[in-house]
């Protein structure tokens, strides 16, 4: 791989004609036209021009010698319907098999055996050094068994400040986009021990170390697209290896996805969009905000759409509940059939707080103010509030008060000037 090729907008956003452009000289650079490409792309629940580069990488490859698939980096989220896969490429009901019959596009079935392939395993030592002494056992390294058709992997995806990794993107895509369980559960496990606020938003973290561990197993050669979104569309594309411009992205995306504050706040609502149409997803209405609530503060999530705890997970997290990290620490024999990824999911949304002599102080508290009963959401140790009762409008410009509105929440990062919670 030869430099990395970019394009970035301070203000405004990159073009189309821009977007042609570059992804023209990067696909000639490395002669994707003559190779079978696999693209991984993200789901429904990330801001990006999918539809864009969807066009832009037909155009360029459709017709060449190779061919051209499309795999959804699903993690353990829900499959996509055909009709959802359609508006996520930004296609008509019908146009995909007319206009483009010869792309396939596969979800990722994370927890089907028969669909995964092994490609190595992090061993004992590795995951010691690389959790800088928070886990201590090997693992198996599975991935889809579809990479293993192809000539190229090419990641395509934007970056955000992120909960688990720190910034989203990258081999992140692989790891747990297409992952088997077992680094799956790991890979979030680790974020919870290290704690959403001290990680997100971090570039360097244990996480991001065992992602880029991982994908060296990976037998196939990888590139990337990485996007960084800005207000007015797309603010950055960046082509090369996965490191390098993951890199770049994240650089990008540090410098306009983190707002800084002066001082905590006391109410926080955080309005959850439509594409967080579960709590698994519309927890980043959480993560994203912990940072700035004060202790003893009440941190809310908006979401009068959202009726579902997590498709998925649901069973599980209705099991366990909502809890703070060392909930779990200091008594992991009783969860020990519950995947670390559920508990991790359970310590995100929760925030941090302590256990002690078996009395649990969360530091903030957590309202849900969506479809999920008032019943289900004390069951699950969270706070209630009826979604009619909540004007957002009535909390605009009231930050002197110590209230805050933040009517998209999910993919800004808010943090304080002075940040009490980076460690690392």
């Amino acid at each position: 791989m030869g430099a990395l090729l970019h394009k970035e907008r301070s203000e405004g956003s990159v073009s189309n004609a821009e977007v042609w452009t570059l992804c023209s000289e990067f696909a000639q650079l490395e002669s994707l036209g003559s190779k079978r490409v696999l693209a991984i792309i993200p789901d429904h629940t990330r801001t990006a021009p999918v539809d864009l580069m969807f066009r832009t990488l037909y155009a360029l490859l459709g017709s060449k010698p190779g061919r051209l698939d499309f795999l959804i980096a699903l993690g353990t989220h829900p499959p996509m319907s055909e009709l959802a896969i359609d508006k996520r490429l930004g296609l008509a009901p019908g146009e995909r098999a007319q206009r483009y019959g010869n792309v396939r596009v596969f979800n990722h079935h994370w927890n089907d055996p028969k669909s995964l392939a092994t490609i190595g395993t992090l061993s004992a030592e590795q995951v010691t050094r690389l959790s800088r002494d928070r886990i201590h056992h090997s693992v198996n390294v599975t991935i889809n068994s579809l990479v293993l058709e192809y000539d190229l992997l090419l990641v395509v995806g934007p970056t955000f400040p992120h909960e688990v990794v720190g910034f989203s993107g990258g081999n992140k895509y692989f790891f747990p986009g297409i992952s088997g369980p077992e680094i799956l559960d790991m890979f979030h496990w680790l974020g919870a021990l290290i704690t959403n606020p001290a990680i997100i938003g971090v570039k360097e973290t244990p996480v991001r170390a065992v992602v880029d561990a991982a994908a060296e197993l990976i037998p196939v050669p990888k590139l990337c697209i990485s996007l960084v979104m800005g207000p007015a569309g797309l603010a950055g594309i960046y082509c090369g290896s996965p490191e390098e411009a993951w890199s770049a992205a994240a650089d990008h995306s540090a410098r306009i996805h983190v707002i800084r504050k002066e001082k905590p706040f006391e109410k926080v609502l955080s309005c959850a969009p439509a594409m967080y149409d579960e709590l698994w997803t519309a927890g980043k209405a959480a993560y994203k905000l912990e940072p700035v609530v004060a202790t003893g503060g009440e941190l809310i999530i908006y979401a009068p759409h959202l009726s579902e705890i997590s498709q998925t997970h649901g069973a599980f997290i209705r099991r366990v509940g909502y809890h703070v990290r060392d909930y779990f620490t200091k008594q992991m024999h009783s969860f020990a059939n519950i995947p670390r990824s559920v508990l991790a999911h359970s310590t995100h949304v929760k925030g941090v707080g302590t256990f002690e002599a078996g009395v649990e102080k969360p530091r903030m508290k957590v309202t849900l103010a969506t479809r999920i009963p008032r019943e289900v959401c004390h069951a699950i140790n969270l706070g209630y509030a009826d979604p009619a009762s909540i004007r957002p409008e009535q909390w605009e410009g009231r930050e002197g008060e110590g209230v805050l509105l933040v009517p998209k929440a999910g993919e800004t990062l808010y943090r304080l000037q002075n940040d009490p919670f980076i460690t690392q």
